[in-house]
């Protein structure tokens, strides 16, 4: 798959935004806007695109919320047009970042894509579940409105399906954890791979068990699709845990192990996705190596394990912006410059896609996962470290 990065060196600032990724497959659109550029200088041709098309721009890929379907209570499914320079060849079980403007800050997170990847293809859809300390998750759920313009960033990530897939797989989920797993079904299902007989000129089909906890049914995301589809494709086949009446699924313990088991009973012989609380992966982790088989097992994990915070923090400096704040350590060096009006850098914002690295000039940042410090002249990731002291970053 043909991807487009920002390539970042010395003489270029970290937060120069690339030329449009497609640009090159459409020359008519492209030369008006060079023609746009010359006539309106020193306004950005942006300036004028957007008032032909708010999904225009030239300086970072948008999309336009169409649709927030309910999936349960707490949780919903955007569905978002991209804009020009959208990239539909992303691999299921990728995630985007998403940007929407609130109180005149934008705020950014990553959630999984839950559509699959189909080229021509208008829309894109994400699985969002409101959590009590996320902010733009209770949003999204609750409180934005379609026809929304928000900022999005290219899909990335290694959870994916590949093709062609295994013969058999197991997906062991647990609340939204399920989100980058539908982008696989609805690929399987796509591509017939859960009929009898196989899809795909005549290739074997895939053998899918699917272990789902929830704290109840009326909680499971996507609940009725996954149970039509079991209904419908005998190749696919689904269990539901309930965690409100039989307790969450610990692998670290010899009763779970023994209902893995009797679900699952060659689960060594399967390519397993899992994506779920840490303390699940966690466990899943430890099972699967212990017998013998960590390669077989592919984890998505939502949140970045952190150090307990120590230290107070300290002023950071952005050098090429002039801007300065005061940022506590538990404060990443992305959000304090977000907070300062600096134009930071981004991508997965979880320390995964090396997007937000830029130069420490001066003073010492602190890994906020390992609580590792890093010296002057080092490359940091500025979503997952915080000052140890007054610093200075090269942006």
């Amino acid at each position: 798959m043909a991807k487009k990065y920002i390539k970042v060196n010395a003489q270029v600032a970290d937060t120069v935004r690339p030329t449009v990724a497609g640009a090159d497959r459409r020359p008519g659109w492209n030369a008006l806007r060079s023609l746009a550029a010359r006539i309106t200088t020193p306004l950005l041709p942006d300036d004028y695109l957007q008032l032909a098309n708010p999904l225009w721009s030239a300086r970072e890929l948008r999309g336009k919320v169409v649709e927030v379907r309910r999936e349960t209570e707490d949780s919903a499914t955007l569905v978002i047009k991209p804009g020009w320079g959208f990239s539909f060849d992303y691999r299921p079980g990728q995630y985007i970042g998403i940007g929407v403007l609130i109180d005149g800050r934008w705020r950014w997170r990553s959630y999984s894509l839950t559509s699959a990847p189909v080229a021509g293809a208008h829309r894109i859809t994400i699985g969002v579940k409101a959590m009590p300390e996320g902010f733009l998750s209770s949003h999204l759920v609750g409180g934005v409105a379609p026809g929304t313009i928000v900022r999005l960033a290219a899909p990335q990530g290694n959870f994916i399906l590949p093709d062609p897939p295994p013969p058999a797989l197991l997906f062991l989920t647990a609340g939204s954890g399920i989100t980058p797993v539908m982008s696989m079904l609805r690929t399987l299902v796509r591509r017939d791979r859960l009929a009898a007989t196989g899809g795909e000129a005549g290739r074997p089909a895939t053998d899918v068990v699917h272990l789902h906890s929830a704290r109840s049914t009326a909680e499971v995301m996507f609940g009725e699709e996954l149970a039509a589809l079991a209904a419908t494709h005998p190749r696919y086949r689904l269990t539901v845990r309930e965690t409100g009446r039989s307790g969450r699924l610990d692998l670290g313990d010899p009763n779970a192990l023994e209902a893995l088991e009797a679900v699952v009973p060659d689960w060594r012989r399967r390519q397993t996705w899992a994506c779920g609380p840490e303390a699940m992966l966690d466990a899943a982790e430890r099972l699967w190596a212990g017998a013998g088989i960590a390669e077989a097992l592919h984890l998505e994990r939502f949140a970045v394990s952190r150090a307990a915070p120590t230290g107070v923090g300290g002023r950071v400096t952005f050098a090429r912006s002039g801007k300065s704040v005061v940022a506590d350590a538990a404060t990443s060096l992305m959000d304090a410059g977000e907070d300062a009006g600096v134009q930071m850098p981004f991508g997965c914002r979880m320390g995964i896609c090396q997007s937000c690295v830029v130069g420490l000039l001066d003073g010492h940042v602190r890994d906020l996962r390992t609580g590792i410090e890093h010296d002057p002249g080092s490359r940091i990731q500025t979503c997952i470290s915080s000052a140890s002291g007054d610093c200075v970053l090269d942006i």
